[in-house]
């Protein structure tokens, strides 16, 4: 059975608050916090890339688990801002910190780090890997639209990174539910070298998002994808001890909570300090909930996303073991 072994994040010093947008955007603290719960969010410096934040959270990660990276054979770096379409950022990750492996990025939406924490057991079941790190790392503020408050106010940046590798019998991984639909591309992208999706959608080099079609979606999805692979796992959602969704708007999240008849205390929230940081959101939150001891050892965890594509993942597990 395989699980993670160590994790790492980290988030930009600079933090914009949503005051800060009332100056240049229209749009109120009022508004902002009561249609998505966020109240500031992280943002990279002029210098700073996604292979900056991806760097950052793997030291972070070194500095709690200094021999995690022993035996790690595969590097997978799940982002929607990668710093180039070639050279992967996996593979200045791969250089970065001397790894005798193989690398990829991932792109997958918001669920890229769910699916790369799939690629990753796979890998190491099968035996093509001893260790896996997979890392989610985002600089969303480069490519968001500054002058449109339907996306200005959503997003932020950080990196989270962790080692996937064998556990104790009982620990790890239980089930996986990875799924995509692109017929609601158009709802949710960013242009690279088309300018335009095959339906017609026009695009442009800035994130353009549909919010109310992705609200409608990610209610749905969130719902299915959580309990299908609570079922898959074997268990009820009362024998989940955390919920650990992805951090892009309270109402989906209490949405979901409310679906699975979960109370607040077993739901990890951080939207409100760091916003929709993409495939970042989950390792952050893991993390939080690691240092204020909501995370244990033998914990039964849900970890849920969605996101651009359109795409979906969910993921049980049960924490430690290694």
């Amino acid at each position: 059975m395989s699980g993670i072994l160590a994790l790492g994040t980290y988030v930009p010093k600079r933090v914009l608050r949503n005051e800060d947008l009332e100056r240049t955007l229209d749009t109120s603290d009022e508004w902002i916090t009561e249609r998505t719960g966020i109240k500031e969010r992280h943002i990279a410096s002029e210098d700073e890339y996604t292979s900056s934040l991806a760097f950052q959270a793997v030291e972070d990660l070194l500095r709690r688990h200094p021999n995690a990276l022993e035996g790690v054979d595969g590097v997978i770096v799940a982002t929607n801002t990668p710093d180039a379409l070639f050279p992967a950022t996996a593979a200045l990750v791969q250089t970065r910190f001397g790894l005798n492996a193989f690398a990829y990025d991932l792109l997958a939406g918001c669920p890229g780090w769910i699916y790369g924490l799939a690629q990753a057991h796979a890998l190491v079941e099968s035996g093509l890997a001893r260790k896996v790190l997979v890392v989610g790392a985002e600089s969303l503020s480069k490519i968001v639209d500054w002058s449109d408050r339907r996306t200005a106010v959503l997003f932020g940046d950080a990196g989270g990174a962790a080692v996937v590798g064998k556990v104790k019998e009982g620990f790890g991984f239980h089930s996986f539910v990875l799924g995509a639909d692109g017929t609601g591309g158009k709802e949710l992208h960013h242009a690279c070298v088309a300018p335009r999706l095959p339906d017609g959608t026009s695009m442009q080099n800035q994130l353009y998002m549909n919010g109310r079609e992705v609200f409608k979606f990610a209610v749905r999805v969130m719902n299915t994808a959580t309990l299908e692979a609570i079922e898959k796992a074997g268990l009820t959602p009362e024998e989940i001890k955390l919920f650990v969704p992805h951090q892009a708007n309270l109402r989906i999240i209490d949405a979901a909570r409310e679906r699975l008849g979960l109370p607040w205390e077993r739901v990890v929230v951080n939207v409100q300090r760091y916003g929709n940081t993409s495939t970042a959101s989950i390792p952050l939150a893991l993390k939080e909930a690691l240092e204020d001891g909501r995370l244990r050892e033998g914990d039964r965890v849900l970890l849920v996303s969605f996101g651009a594509g359109l795409t979906w993942a969910a993921a049980v597990l049960t924490w430690g073991g290694g």
